[in-house]
């Protein structure tokens, strides 16, 4: 039952994958508004229903897989080490990233990556949803922080700024990425870059929320 179970899961993974990889070459090539979810359908040998079961809207088919990140940056705090200042667990999770050559922080050599944040710039529908997820982490963040201190107007002032720092330099990944930049030159640059903007950060927010 477990190796049933397993098998479903990967290729649930694979069908999803298949249907962002072809909606993504197909709205790259004709625009994101010029492209059908039937026609991503048939392009991915699925039901219209099926890709409708996996993503809900066309721009979740496009956007969908970095929305699933949206509560990395509470879940750093919430697994933060006895002692950890929010930021402190924030910069360490970002350096690991970093580290990992994480896709979710504008790190990937995938073509794909690159022709989303093309699609993302080009297109007002999903440039809004990416401002919604923005926002969307940041109150996931903030709520996290005021459960553990009781206030959510500190929790938001500090989650705004810690996922402000993150934004900025995921947004540098993603445009030198765009410009033809080596990613292991882009990587090095971010990690050094990531050191300086937590730094500013931390010093706003000095040892905020206190000992875990």
């Amino acid at each position: 039952m477990t190796e049933e179970l397993g098998l479903r899961a990967r290729k649930k993974r694979q069908t999803a994958a298949r249907i962002w990889q072809v909606a993504v070459d197909l709205c790259s090539e004709r625009g994101f508004d010029h492209v059908s979810v039937a026609e991503i359908a048939e392009a991915a040998d699925v039901s219209k229903m099926t890709v409708f079961n996996y993503f809900g809207t066309k721009e979740d088919v496009i956007v969908g897989p970095m929305e699933e990140h949206a509560e990395d940056p509470a879940r750093a705090v919430r697994e933060r080490r006895p002692g950890e200042s929010a930021v402190a667990a924030a910069r360490r999770q970002f350096l690991a990233q970093i580290l990992g050559r994480d896709p979710s922080i504008g790190l990937s050599g995938d073509p794909r990556a690159l022709k989303v944040r093309q699609l993302i710039k080009e297109t007002p529908t999903l440039a809004h949803r990416v401002v919604i997820f923005h926002m969307r982490s940041v109150q996931l963040l903030a709520d996290e922080l005021a459960e553990e201190t009781g206030d959510m107007l500190l929790a938001r002032v500090a989650a705004a700024q810690l996922i402000g720092a993150r934004n900025a330099l995921i947004m540098q990944n993603h445009e030198r990425t765009l410009a033809g930049d080596p990613l292991d030159e882009i990587a090095k640059d971010c990690a050094e870059a990531a050191e300086r903007a937590f730094d500013l950060v931390e010093k706003g927010l000095q040892g905020y929320p206190g000992n875990a």
